[in-house]
Parts: C-alpha cells; structure tokens; sequence
C-alpha cells in the first residue's frame, strides 16, 4: 500500500526573529500553517503582528530564523514567494479616482495578464465580490465594505494560494464584516491559505482553524479558539432539572465547588467542557440515578483569552 506523504505547510517559521535597534520586534516565532487552513495572529497594538506579516511576504527581511512560504525561503527566492501570495494590507491600496472595473484591470495589467485576460479576469472578480452594478463607478463613491472587497479583488488577480490580510475589516461596520468573511471562507472552501491578523476577536473566533497570541514579540498562546478559551478559568458546565429533589441530590453528588440556584432548578459545576470531563460528569451522576433534564457548557471567550495572556505577559 503507498502512504501518501503529508503536504508540507504552507507557511512555516522557526525561531523568527527581527530587532530595531535595541528594540525586540519578534523574539524568535515559531509558526506553522497548513495549506487551505486560516490562521489568525492575535496581539494588542505593537505586538509584532505587521511585522511579521511584512517579513513573510517579503517587504522587510528578518534578522534570524528560518522561514518557508509556499515551500520558498523569503530572503533566498523573494520572487518566488511574491508569485505565491497576495497581499491586502492595513489601508487600501485601491485608486479613488478610477472606476472598480479600471483598478482590476490596472492590476491586471501589472501581472502581464494580457488586455483579453485581463478584462476577463476583472470581470469574474466583479461578480466574485457582488460589486457588478458599481463596475464603472469612481472608486471614491463606494462605502468603506465595497471599497475593502475591491481591495481585496485587486489581491486575487493573481490568483494566489497564500493571502496575508493584515486587519482586513478594521472600521467596516458590522454586515460589511460579514460580507468579507463570505469571501474568505468561500477562497478557503478552494483551497487558498488565509494568515489573517485582526484585532476583533470574534472575526477570529469566527474564521480562523488555529489562532496563536502574540505579545512583546513572543508566542504566548496557540491552539484552537476553544483550546485556548480551556486554558482560562472561569469554565463551568449548567445542568438543569425539573425538580429541586433531584437538583439537592445531584448537588450533594458532586461535592464541593458545585452553585445551585433553586429558582432555576440548575447546578452549575466547574469544569473544562472537554469530553472526557463531561463523560466523568455524566457517569457519576448515571450511577447514583439522577436524571438530567438539559446541559450546557460554558467556557470563557476570545476576549478573556486575549487579556488573560497579554496581562500575564506585562506582569512577566
């Protein structure tokens, strides 16, 4: 039987590191991001996040470390990496005094896509990011959500399997959000790697497969948003019952640190959510009899992650 090998990932760093002077950037980061996956880069401002984001598409150089994107060394092969990848950053790289339709095919031509291909291409971006009816309309008319997927169509001209967005719906209001994170699932749905920077938790929580923490130029968390949310006190899991007999019985069941509440008839106990600890739960109260008319789990979220680890890092 032939074992097919892994794919390797599609972004890769150890011990990345980047100083300005005596100033510690990033203190030597170790990032590993499958292909078609999105991986989200948390850390308050100054964390180190554009910075390592400018460092793996190419646009400053790293002072240490060894790094892959799309199998190429930035320093080593810089136009290799720039051929797999695309870019949107922080403030919009779009022309406001051209149509939608023009800045594509700017882009278009910028990659020697041809006039025929060009336009093509220009045209099924159009239609990618619902922005058709506004194709010849300035650039400067659109509402900040239109301007960012245009932004964002400029990016996919060249049709990468890698994008960086770094904060790519910082001020959009709340159902321009959404439209954005549409177009990323539906890139990711065909196989492009997104290495997303936000500082919206949710858009993380919301998006990403894996996210890690960064602060003071460290690594200080990774795993899964709720991995990381069970790395945090606070976590309980809520049974309820119809009865306050059995409410009473589950409660002397399970012992000391459990928080009844009558009126509600449920039990709250502290706990991870994870499966073993619930099927522990469960098993303790199937043999003393008590049934359980509804549970819940309760775990904290991104955002108590997100001050948990940066407060713990400052205190360090």
């Amino acid at each position: 039987m032939t074992t097919i090998p892994p794919s390797p990932p599609a972004i890769s760093t150890t011990g990345l590191r980047k100083s300005y002077g005596d100033k510690v950037v990033l203190d030597g980061i170790d990032l590993t991001v499958p292909a078609g996956t999105v991986f989200a880069l948390l850390g308050p401002n100054g964390a180190g996040k554009t910075t390592t984001v400018q460092i793996l598409s190419t646009l400053i150089g790293a002072d240490g470390g060894d790094l892959r994107v799309g199998g190429h060394d930035p320093a080593r092969d810089p136009d290799a990496v720039r051929a797999a990848i695309g870019v949107t950053g922080q403030f919009s790289a779009v022309d406001y005094w051209l149509t939608g339709r023009e800045n594509l095919i700017l882009m278009a031509d910028l990659y020697h896509l041809g006039k025929t291909e060009g336009r093509r291409r220009a045209d099924e971006l159009l239609t990618r990011i619902d922005l058709t009816e506004a194709a010849d309309k300035l650039a400067m008319t659109y509402s900040g959500g239109m301007q960012r997927r245009l932004d964002l169509a400029m990016t996919l001209i060249g049709d990468p399997r890698i994008i960086f967005l770094d904060e790519p719906t910082s001020g959009l209001d709340p159902r321009s959000r959404r439209g954005v994170w549409q177009i990323i699932r539906e890139l990711v749905a065909g196989g492009v790697t997104i290495f997303l920077t936000t500082q919206y938790l949710d858009e993380a929580d919301e998006l990403a497969d894996r996210i890690a923490v960064l602060d003071h130029g460290r690594l200080v968390a990774e795993g899964t948003a709720d991995e990381l949310k069970r790395l945090i006190p606070g976590g309980h899991i809520r049974l309820r019952f119809t009865d306050g007999t059995r409410l009473d019985r589950a409660a002397r069941t399970l012992g000391a640190g459990t928080e009844a509440d009558p009126d509600a008839l449920t039990l709250r106990v502290p706990g991870d959510g994870g499966v073993a600890a619930l099927r522990a739960l469960l098993e303790r109260l199937d043999r003393a009899g008590i049934e359980v008319d509804e549970l819940s789990v309760h775990t904290p979220d991104l955002d108590d992650v997100f001050l948990a680890m940066t407060e713990q890092e400052q205190v360090r």
